[in-house]
């Protein structure tokens, strides 16, 4: 797997992350790259590359922004195991409509440009990525977060899908200032990192999804016996990601269940 060149430079990076954030503050949604999404929602979409502290990559982001008067609660939106695809950004603008701020890294990206679009190819590219590698773009995407003025410093969540349910169930494990975390059918972190969990947890699974399903009276009893907050409901009718269209179940009304749920989790857990 060769890296490409969808990335600039770590100074011209450092540069545009700038210029757009002054766009974002005009109220312009931007594309990088030949993937531009223009979001009807909000109309503050805009792509950006989140520079990492003392190195040369970058990763590139999609960012959603809230119509309010104040700084907002934020959300970081991890993707799939095929990558970031056109689905996730549509994830940001629902969020954002609901009062948050928010980021998709495209964890393809610090090392091998950005996700193709092939399915497969990007399947590939997410399986060799080394979770150290992971949890710094996580780390990067949550620094940068942290330090837009839109954002309500300290206010952070994550959110994850599929092999992305399963990084921000692990991502709880290594950031200890998370608020919160929901995990959308991802596979458990090993149990005996569950005592590193500072955040509270929402679970979110589909009833036709035994390899996940099966795990979850073991990780409920470990989380309850570290003392921390788990709770999750399986929704009938669906299969393992119904929250993205063309999966079991994402035509049928458990769809608005699960985000009724996960905002209703979000405005416990998270300021503003």
């Amino acid at each position: 797997m060769t890296p490409t060149a969808d990335r600039p430079p770590g100074a011209a990076s450092h540069l545009l992350v700038g210029a757009l954030g002054i766009a974002a503050g005009a109220g312009l949604a931007w594309g990088l790259g030949h993937h531009s999404t223009l979001d009807p929602v909000t109309t503050h979409g805009e792509w950006v590359y989140v520079k990492k502290p003392g190195r040369t990559d970058s990763v590139r982001a999609y960012v959603a922004y809230p119509e309010r008067k104040t700084p907002a609660p934020a959300v970081i939106v991890i993707h799939e195991i095929f990558g970031l695809t056109d689905w996730e950004p549509t994830v940001a603008d629902r969020l954002a409509k609901n009062g948050y701020v928010e980021i998709v890294p495209d964890l393809v990206s610090a090392a091998y440009g950005r996700t193709p679009a092939d399915p497969d190819s990007g399947r590939k590219l997410v399986g060799g990525l080394e979770a150290s590698g992971i949890t710094a773009d996580l780390d990067a995407t949550f620094a940068y977060l942290n330090q837009l003025p839109a954002a309500q410093r300290g206010d952070i969540a994550v959110i994850g899908f599929c092999w992305g349910g399963a990084q921000s169930f692990r991502y709880a494990t290594n950031n200890s200032k998370l608020r919160a975390a929901v995990v959308c059918y991802g596979a458990p972190p090993d149990r005996d990192a569950f005592a590193r969990i500072n955040a509270p947890i929402l679970g979110v699974y589909g009833a036709s999804d035994a390899r996940i399903d099966a795990t979850l009276p073991d990780v409920a009893s470990g989380l309850k016996a570290a003392g921390k907050s788990f709770s999750y409901t399986v929704y009938p009718g669906t299969g393992h990601g119904f929250l993205k269209p063309g999966r079991q179940g994402s035509d049928g009304p458990q769809v608005e269940r699960a985000w009724t749920d996960i905002l209703a989790f979000f405005k416990a857990k998270l300021g503003g």
